[in-house]
């Protein structure tokens, strides 16, 4: 029974336990009738209730009740004592009839109680209020029967409901942990498979209910306290009456049972965790070892151009970015696991050091792919970058070689001729730089093979190395022709320097002749005055006429020189022009998009290259002596 059932019958007194006991230790329980007409129902029900409180021990004593008929009519009284003997006969051990002062004197006698003594199984005597003391201690009796107990019905109503409603909340929740804790016992006896009980969680929050215990338990220890040291009797929430042991015992009980309970939570939040941990490893394992590593997988390529490599580095840094995000996770994991590691028990230590080892190896490998192939794709640009800037420079030495040389004397013509050294320098230092470049390309192609899973690197990359060779010899062909190129401009304009040089000479000589002339022909004019001195002046003239005859044959020679130097520039042109087609027939057009297109196809060029080729031949075999070789006779 509970006092929340039946609350607006226990609000009306109908009969109480002051606390107070009787000589024997019995306890007493008093039933004041009202002047009102008494609802035996409902007084039978509060005895009921009343009667289940006490101790088997208390009860064993015997009660003995005072039924206060001092405002009730005498059948009422009469039927209430009748009414013990079906309620509490085994119990009851007197029954104190508190009668008025005079309205009942004349009417006992019609119903002597003390003869009904043997059917009825207990005592009743009839007594008026100030009578008693004779059977119950004034200390406990309560103030309305002239004691000194202090009684409050509603005080002790609001503490019993306190009582029962911790007594039912925590009687179910021990049930609650108990099931809990035993479920979570037997699950980590079957290698830590839970049962369906290890997922509830308690009804009523524990630290709430140790808490109404804690107070409950403090307010009955003060009342006992205070009755104690005061000279009072205990009240009806006493040790006699279960209160304050029963929720010792359950205040131990539920402790016990939420210290469990709580290691059961550490544990299981631990594993929770554990498994949320494994959990997400597992997710960032698989994505790098699934997508991850098939993004790398199909980024092979390294491109043909500067154009091309850049747009791989920028498809790889979109690669890299998916890649942080779970490398951001991955630290996160890192951290997590390294603080179960410093406070968990050893039964998790391997499982923890095993997950972060797996964790650990797959996000390093990846890490080191990603960094391995941003290098790979770093050296090739910087390859294209190196051989995109030699073809310009072997365009522009190309254009220079196949323009016409007209210089206007010897200077012009050593400045042009150091400007091709220059160039073929620069030329030189660039293909060397891409040769460089180009052979760590490949080695760092080759080294790529350990991370691979398998895969077969050589034959991804083989295009690669074969554009990078090939490449590389291509760059190294044109720079020899060039050089050959080279070669021939720098004979012819040696030759022109020479011819340069005679021009000046003959020049000079021309302007010494004709000052000697004018010398001469303003002091040869004496005959001579004897046969002597008129034979040194002939010998003289015929000096004269020599020199004379010099200036001549250089007049010739200088238009024979001019003849030839043409006429040579004409075969040197056609040889210029031959070898600078060839060139252009291996060199492809290239497009602002990077891209490149050949003239035509392998074997048309390899057709037209052989046509060429005869034609400079014939003319080479038909080419005349260089005009050094000029006879001055001619």
């Amino acid at each position: 029974m509970e006092a929340t059932s039946m609350l607006p019958i226990l609000k009306k007194r109908l009969a109480f336990l002051s606390g107070g006991k009787d000589r024997r230790s019995g306890l007493i329980l008093t039933i004041p009738l009202c002047s009102e007409q008494t609802n035996m129902d409902e007084l039978s029900v509060t005895l009921d209730y009343l009667l289940s409180i006490p101790s088997d021990k208390c009860k064993a004593r015997g009660f003995t009740v005072i039924v206060d008929g001092r405002k009730s009519q005498w059948n009422v009284v009469k039927t209430v004592v009748l009414m013990l003997q079906n309620v509490i006969p085994a119990e009851v051990s007197l029954v104190c009839v508190v009668k008025p002062d005079e309205f009942w004197d004349k009417k006992v006698t019609h119903f002597c109680f003390w003869k009904e003594k043997d059917r009825l199984g207990f005592e009743v005597i009839l007594v008026s209020a100030n009578k008693l003391t004779r059977y119950i201690e004034p200390c406990q009796l309560t103030e309305e029967f002239g004691g000194s107990l202090l009684y409050d019905h509603i005080d002790w109503l609001n503490k019993r409901l306190v009582f029962e409603k911790f007594t039912k909340e925590s009687t179910s929740l021990l049930d609650e942990l108990a099931l809990i804790n035993n479920g979570s016992e037997r699950g980590n006896q079957q290698e830590k498979e839970r049962p369906v009980e290890y997922n509830f969680l308690p009804s009523v929050d524990p630290e709430t209910v140790l808490q109404t215990g804690h107070e409950l338990l403090s307010e009955l220890q003060q009342r006992r306290f205070n009755g104690l040291e005061g000279g009072m009797s205990w009240s009806p929430m006493d040790d006699e009456l279960l209160a304050q042991p029963k929720v010792v015992k359950l205040l131990d009980s539920l402790r016990e049972q939420y210290t469990r309970y709580q290691e059961v939570c550490r544990q299981r939040s631990k594993r929770t965790q554990l498994e949320e941990i494994q959990q997400k490893v597992m997710q960032v394992v698989n994505w790098l070892e699934g997508p991850g590593s098939e993004q790398l997988r199909t980024q092979w390529g390294i491109g043909d151009s500067i154009r091309a490599s850049q747009a791989l580095q920028q498809k790889h840094e979109e690669i890299e970015s998916q890649h942080s995000e779970w490398f951001a996770v991955y630290v996160e994991l890192n951290q997590q696991i390294a603080a179960l590691l410093n406070a968990g028990d050893e039964e998790d230590l391997l499982e923890l050091k095993a997950l972060q080892q797996q964790l650990s190896d797959v996000c390093y490998r990846q890490a080191s792919q990603l960094e391995f192939r941003q290098n790979v794709l770093q050296t090739a640009l910087e390859f294209h970058g190196i051989a995109q800037d030699l073809s310009q420079q072997l365009d522009g030495l190309l254009g220079m070689l196949c323009a016409d040389v007209a210089p206007a004397d010897g200077t012009a013509i050593q400045q042009t001729l150091k400007l091709l050294e220059e160039k073929l320098k620069s030329v030189d230092t660039a293909l060397q730089n891409l040769q460089e470049k180009g052979q760590g390309l490949l080695d760092q192609m080759t080294s790529q093979a350990p991370w691979t899973f398998g895969k077969d690197v050589s034959i991804e990359n083989k295009d690669n190395i074969e554009h990078i060779q090939g490449l590389m010899e291509d760059m190294q062909l044109r720079k020899q022709r060039c050089e050959d190129m080279v070669d021939v401009r720098r004979l012819k304009m040696l030759q022109m320097v020479q011819l340069f040089k005679c021009e000046e000479d003959a020049a000079q000589a021309v302007e010494w002749l004709s000052e000697l002339l004018d010398a001469l022909l303003k002091t040869h004019i004496r005959l001579g005055d004897d046969a002597q001195e008129a034979k040194v002046l002939l010998e003289k003239h015929r000096k004269f006429i020599d020199v004379a005859q010099i200036l001549k044959d250089n007049s010739q020679l200088e238009e024979q020189t001019e003849a030839w130097k043409e006429f040579l520039e004409r075969f040197d042109e056609v040889e210029v022009t031959g070898k600078s087609l060839l060139d252009r027939l291996t060199v492809p057009v290239i497009y602002p998009d990077g891209s490149e297109q050949y003239f035509g196809s392998p074997s048309d060029m390899a057709s037209t290259a052989e046509h060429i080729r005869e034609k400079m031949r014939l003319v080479s075999q038909k080419k005349p002596q260089s005009p050094e070789h000029i006879p001055k006779d001619s």
